[in-house]
């Protein structure tokens, strides 16, 4: 009897991508939605977890986070035989994570890194300490290729709040200024917007990235989703302003297709 082979299948190379953040027990934000996300955009996601939280859609009730010793000790395995093309940044928690996330990325020749400045849950729940967030911005947002706070983060970080489409262009150019590196402001919770307006600002170009609201669906872990494209993308080879653009295409299908889970919805990647 012959036996019939199968010719060969080509397998193709994926690029990799690193989100360092806090793990979500209910799946809906944090590394389980930047893994899916990584999937769904063809990149292998790699992570350096920095905290477990006891979590589901209505809140966080529990965190602990891991020593920066263990965090350095994940950074070293997944660059040692995993290199990522590039990485993001979401919950880092304390002051200590922080600064080993700075420490990293001040050795030269590290990928770019999207900075999502993870402070409030959108249950409202506390992802930053205090103390924390001038760590954020005067040490870890200078490393950024650029950060990607929605309306209450960018408010916070600039000491004033945002009323308008014009209030975030303006808040774009004074953080970029700030910080030196690129900024998008997600407009998703601005009030009498008819349409959900991103602003991205790199000291060159700006781009309004607007969408028609998604009504009748609430979901969280809509900026972790957002910012893990932006890292996806720019991981298979896109400019800044190119996988910011694919990134708010992502967000918006992903809301858009939001699936039922028990009592709550779920965001949906899903590809272009």
């Amino acid at each position: 009897m012959k036996i019939r082979h199968t010719p060969h299948r080509r397998h193709a190379a994926w690029p990799i991508a690193l989100t360092i953040a806090g793990s979500d027990s209910g799946g809906g934000a944090g590394l389980q939605a930047d893994l899916k996300v990584f999937q769904t955009l063809r990149t292998h996601g790699t992570t350096a977890i920095t905290c477990l939280t006891a979590q589901n859609p209505a809140g966080v009730t529990a965190v602990e986070p891991v020593s920066p010793e263990f965090l350095r000790a994940q950074l070293t395995a997944v660059f040692s035989e995993l290199r990522p093309a590039a990485a993001k940044s979401g919950m880092l928690w304390s002051v200590e994570l922080v600064r080993e996330v700075v420490r990293w990325w001040t050795t030269p020749h590290q990928p770019p890194l999207v900075v999502d400045p993870v402070m409030i849950a959108t249950s409202g729940s506390v992802l930053l300490r205090p103390d924390a967030v001038a760590a954020i911005r005067d040490e870890l947002l200078p490393l950024a290729a650029i950060a990607t706070p929605n309306l209450d983060e960018a408010a916070h970080l600039l000491g004033s709040s945002l009323h308008s489409v014009d209030d975030l262009r303006a808040a774009a150019r004074e953080l970029h200024a700030r910080h030196r590196c690129a900024f998008l402001v997600k407009g998703g919770h601005l009030k009498n917007s008819a349409k959900a307006v991103d602003i991205f600002w790199d000291g060159t170009r700006e781009l309004i990235l607007a969408a028609p609201f998604v009504h009748g669906v609430s979901t969280h872990g809509t900026g972790c989703t957002y910012s893990a494209a932006i890292a996806a993308n720019l991981a298979r080879g896109h400019s800044l302003p190119s996988a910011v653009r694919a990134a708010k295409d992502t967000i918006t299908r992903a809301i858009s297709d939001s699936v039922r889970i028990g009592a709550h919805w779920a965001l949906h990647p899903s590809p272009p």
